[in-house]
């Protein structure tokens, strides 16, 4: 790789949070940004030299393009072009990529895989599960588990094709008709469903870099799936997030940590044992249970909105880490988070979950919003005339950081107050009463 500076030439793939995010990061290597996204992302945008708006999933157009700018790096923000085989493609051109190469990528695009993976090299914080791909012979395995599961597609539904028994679906006939109607509508992209027994207790994000063999991880957050306040409604990408200052969770411990990274070591340790070394961003979605840290799903990239948490307090140099993930050389680079806490509150369009309120004008004070310390990323976003209109998917993060939890969520409610249009915001992300419902629910499952 050439030394860091002004001469390379990076390539951002996505258009959506995450994707501002991480373009924030590199664009503090002095480096020359170009941009691949399917809306126009203001954010992003501002920081590149050049951009074009096409599918991400366009895997042809993309390698011309970044053939004809002559890029040395590709960073792969969102999952679908890693389906279709980004990385592959871009290293048969002769460019770098960070992101796994499609076999890889198998680890968030199969469901059924990584379960099998833990259980074939006996990785612990597994799950009893079923795949099927007969309607007949799922009844059993539901009754079985006392209908306590929860029905996923195989593959890729953007977070919001998983259905949890006692939460979605109220009884057994309502199971059945959900695995019914992923098998026959091919939710996921195949006629195949697993099944898993409901796990119990709090969810977290761990996100890690990783060259293939070493695992370099950051601070835990925990996401928001959640349409609405208190945790009802239907499922999102993502409505928020938050980051404790010692990395860490306020209901979860050092050990808790430690073990949801060995985890994720034990996985990457199998995938190189099975020829699809891993290179990339990795990361595990965690129940914390009381019998401690139980994977739900791994993903191949950056969480949104967790990406906007932790490169928020990134200190080191983010494209250092990426030479170390191409190269192999991660053990030797430096990677340093801020000892601070992050609130973030996705700004999303009005009937996000339902139905959106698209092509809706967004009203941004940037300028206020700075003054406030809260960081702005631009979501699926498209700009015109130099105005900001929604999509039907989310529109803006604003992440707050401070000392604490208490204070970073102040901040970014100080920054919403300059946004306006028709919008909604998850306002009890964060704050101190919500957060003590969870060590209270965690307390009662370690006493269950």
């Amino acid at each position: 790789m050439q030394n860091i500076g002004d001469i390379m030439n990076i390539l951002i793939v996505g258009g959506g949070g995450r994707e501002h995010a991480i373009t924030a990061v590199v664009a503090k290597s002095g480096v020359s940004i170009y941009g691949v996204m399917g809306n126009r992302n203001t954010g992003i945008i501002k920081l590149c030299k050049d951009f074009i708006q096409i599918k991400e999933t366009e895997i042809s157009k993309i390698v011309d393009y970044a053939k004809d700018k002559k890029i040395d790096i590709a960073i792969i923000g969102p999952e679908s072009p890693l389906e279709h085989g980004i990385v592959d493609e871009l290293q048969k051109a002769g460019i770098s990529a960070v992101g796994p190469c499609k076999d890889a990528a198998i680890i968030e695009t199969s469901k059924e895989f990584t379960r099998n993976l833990m259980e074939k090299h006996k990785i612990p914080g597994g799950a009893k599960y079923g795949v099927f791909d007969n309607i007949n012979t799922i009844r059993d395995f539901v009754r079985n588990l006392n209908n306590n599961v929860v029905v996923k597609p195989i593959g890729l539904t953007g977070g919001k094709g998983v259905k949890v028994f006692g939460d979605q679906l109220k009884n057994e006939e309502e199971v059945i008709d959900y695995a019914k109607e992923v098998l026959e509508n091919k939710i996921g992209g195949a006629p195949r469903v697993i099944v898993e027994e409901k796990l119990e207790g709090e969810e977290f994000t761990l996100q890690t870099f990783c060259d293939g063999s070493y695992v370099a991880p950051m601070p835990l957050v925990q996401d928001h799936k959640r349409a609405w306040e208190g945790d009802i409604g239907p499922n999102t990408g993502g409505m928020g997030s938050y980051t404790q200052e010692n990395g860490l969770l306020p209901f979860l411990s050092k050990n808790d940590y430690d073990a949801g990274v060995t985890i994720v070591k034990k996985i990457v340790e199998a995938m190189k044992k099975d020829g699809r070394e891993y290179r990339g961003i990795l990361y595990g979605q965690f129940m914390l249970t009381k019998d401690g840290p139980k994977v739900i799903e791994c993903n191949a990239r950056f969480g949104d909105p967790e990406a906007m948490n932790v490169l928020s307090l990134l200190e080191s140099d983010f494209m250092d880490a990426c030479d170390g993930i191409i190269n192999g050389t991660l053990h030797k680079k430096r990677v340093k988070f801020a000892k601070k806490a992050t609130v973030c509150k996705y700004v999303v369009p009005k009937g996000y979950g339902v139905k959106s309120a698209a092509d809706a004008e967004i009203a941004i004070d940037e300028k206020k919003i700075f003054e406030t310390g809260a960081k702005l990323y631009y979501a699926a976003v498209n700009e015109r005339a130099g105005r900001i209109y929604t999509t039907t998917s989310r529109s803006l993060g604003v992440v707050g950081v401070a000392d604490n939890i208490e204070a970073a969520e102040m901040m970014a409610e100080d920054a919403l107050k300059f946004v306006s249009g028709e919008i909604y915001v998850r306002h009890d992300i964060g704050k101190r009463e919500y957060i003590g419902r969870k060590i209270r629910h965690m307390d009662e499952i370690r006493t269950k």
